[in-house]
């Protein structure tokens, strides 16, 4: 996945505002279906990463991810950003 956080260090830069505010804009403005079949992709993709993570941590996990977030923040935070913009662009590639 490349990194796209950069482009938005500044908040308030060219692009009008943060990945996250951005990504809802396309969410709710761009053509339903695509937003649809982005949206089951991701959770699809989701439920196959916790599988994978329950076979190693079990039970715990959502205590290993929440240890993981905190430990990480800065990275995850970068990473966070990049999947808002890399999504928002696969939406935006397939509109009309």
């Amino acid at each position: 996945m490349a990194n796209y956080a950069a482009l938005f260090e500044d908040e308030d830069d060219i692009f009008g505002g943060s990945p996250k505010s951005k990504f809802m804009d396309v969410v709710f403005n761009a053509n339903n279906d695509i937003v649809r079949a982005e949206l089951e992709k991701m959770i699809e993709k989701m439920a196959t990463m916790e599988a994978m993570l329950e076979e190693q941590y079990g039970e715990n996990l959502d205590r290993a991810i929440e240890q993981y977030k905190f430990e990480h923040q800065d990275e995850c935070n970068n990473i966070l950003k990049s999947i808002y913009i890399e999504v928002m662009g696969t939406i935006l590639s397939q509109s009309e």
